[in-house]
């Protein structure tokens, strides 16, 4: 069997698995075209294999800083009350599908010997050669904790839809121009350029009951027209085939190639 490298060559690949060119396959090319870019999007977004987790560096601007200072856009409530949206935000690639979070930054370098958190860590890890490998487990668990509560972790927002990252922070004083905020996100890798998702198995399978179930529409018109030599089209067969075969993928998709929740402990 050939290896698809290409998008060109999944849809040559799935058309030859229905038949073609011994078979006419009653599909448009631009259905063609619609279910390659279903079947890869839809692998991207729940398919372990099409996404990479990644750390995007993003240089923080005075326009941005400026712009989560204002107002934002208004938004009335039923009663006439006048609200404003926060504009605390960085715009993001559309490629990334989903944000972990952001690297923690602030004065942590800067940290003198008075400082409580020196202090803290001083007492905790006096002694590293009698310290257990499970109990500096522990402590560093501790420390980060007391980060959290001393230093703040700056919450994070964000929806595929809008491309927007909101980072709930001081603008102003949290953080400078020219300072790198680091996201820890999930970004859809380009087939483009990983041709091996061209060649997954379950990419090829599904696009091609995609293209079976645009074709078994496009006969549902004809249904029950007879072509010479007494073959009759059965349009709505073709298309409940493909629709019971992409249940089954759909399923196969949640449950062996995506990644499962992580169960919160503590």
């Amino acid at each position: 069997m050939s290896t698809v490298t290409s998008k060109q060559g999944l849809k040559d690949y799935c058309l030859r698995r229905l038949g073609a060119p011994v078979i006419e396959v009653n599909v448009a090319a631009a259905q063609v075209d619609d279910a390659v870019d279903y079947t890869i999007e839809k692998f991207s977004q729940f398919g372990y294999d099409g996404v990479t987790r990644m750390y995007l560096k993003h240089e923080v601007t005075q326009e941005e800083i400026d712009r989560a200072q204002s107002l934002g856009e208004e938004v009335t409530s039923p009663d006439g009350t006048i609200h404003h949206e926060g504009s605390g935000y960085i715009e993001v690639p559309d490629s990334v599908i989903g944000i972990n979070g952001i690297f923690d930054f602030g004065d942590k370098n800067a940290m003198s010997f008075f400082d409580i958190r020196y202090q803290i860590r001083l007492n905790d890890l006096y002694d590293f050669t009698s310290t257990s490998f499970t109990h500096y487990y522990i402590v560093m668990q501790q420390l980060s904790q007391i980060d959290f509560l001393l230093v703040g972790k700056k919450p994070v927002r964000f929806t595929q839809s809008q491309n927007r990252l909101y980072v709930d922070m001081d603008w102003k004083n949290d953080i400078a121009v020219g300072q790198f905020l680091v996201i820890d996100c999930f970004k859809a890798l380009n087939p483009e350029d990983f041709t091996k998702i061209y060649n997954h198995l379950w990419v090829k399978d599904y696009c091609t009951q995609m293209i079976k179930r645009y074709w078994g529409q496009n006969l549902i018109k004809y249904e029950g027209v007879q072509l010479p030599g007494g073959v009759t089209l059965n349009g709505p067969k073709i298309y409940d085939d493909a629709v019971n075969e992409l249940e089954k993928l759909d399923k196969q998709l949640r449950d062996q190639y995506e990644l499962p929740p992580l169960d919160m402990i503590g």
